[in-house]
């Protein structure tokens, strides 16, 4: 039987998911990415899945994110290089 600890985190990651479609900005997406990852974490906790939690941690919260970012940086940087060729 489902618990409300679970409903609460059911209702959480639904809305950190629809929160991460509605930002725009690739910078504010990163971090609500990382923030529904961290909810994702402990929906998996929730349901008794300790080591998807753990999994989830790592990859969602925090390797998605860095990689995001520095993808960012990276194509600013080139669109600044671009830029100053010009």
């Amino acid at each position: 039987m489902i618990e409300a600890f679970q409903i609460v985190a059911l209702v959480l990651v639904a809305a950190s998911g629809t929160a991460v479609v509605l930002v725009r900005d690739p910078l504010r997406q990163a971090v609500v990415v990382s923030f529904y990852g961290s909810l994702l974490a402990g929906l998996f906790f929730a349901f008794q899945a300790p080591d998807v939690a753990l999994s989830q941690i790592v990859i969602g919260s925090v390797g998605v994110p860095l990689m995001l970012l520095m993808a960012i940086a990276k194509v600013r940087k080139r669109e600044l290089e671009r830029e100053r060729d010009e």
